[in-house]
């Protein structure tokens, strides 16, 4: 009995890994950005193939302040990850939980691709996460 356990504990660990690797078969990974901070290296990982591109046209890092993006990010995230825990009522689109805690200094680099990366889901998905007054 103890055999049939395992091994079944097995064949069900198989076929999750074949499902997950077939779902990331479809994403496209784009080129991680790894932003070292204090020896700690954060890693924001973007699989949209156009994000890279549409962010080239869009104002420099310095444009704001580490502080400005933190702010919008804080409240993105908060939204972001609510709609994930309710995926029944949202759909799928927002696959996984974003760890971010406002209390981590991630710099200014990491906070700008993050900022930048909800301005493209909204605008690519044509919804809105967060009211802005821009």
């Amino acid at each position: 009995m103890k055999k049939l356990y395992y091994i079944g504990l097995a064949l069900i660990l198989i076929i999750s890994a074949y499902v997950s690797g077939q779902e990331k078969k479809n994403q496209v990974k784009v080129k991680p950005d790894i932003v070292a901070v204090d020896s700690i290296e954060y890693e924001l990982l973007i699989f949209d193939p156009g994000f890279d591109a549409w962010l080239a046209a869009k104002p420099s890092v310095n444009f704001y302040s580490q502080s400005y993006y933190e702010s919008w990010n804080r409240l993105y995230v908060m939204e972001w990850n609510s709609r994930h825990m309710n995926q029944g009522r949202n759909g799928v689109i927002y696959e996984t939980m974003i760890d971010y805690d406002p209390r981590v200094d991630y710099g200014l680099d990491m906070n700008y691709r993050l900022y930048y990366y909800f301005k493209y889901f909204e605008e690519t998905h044509n919804i809105k996460l967060v009211n802005s007054i821009r």
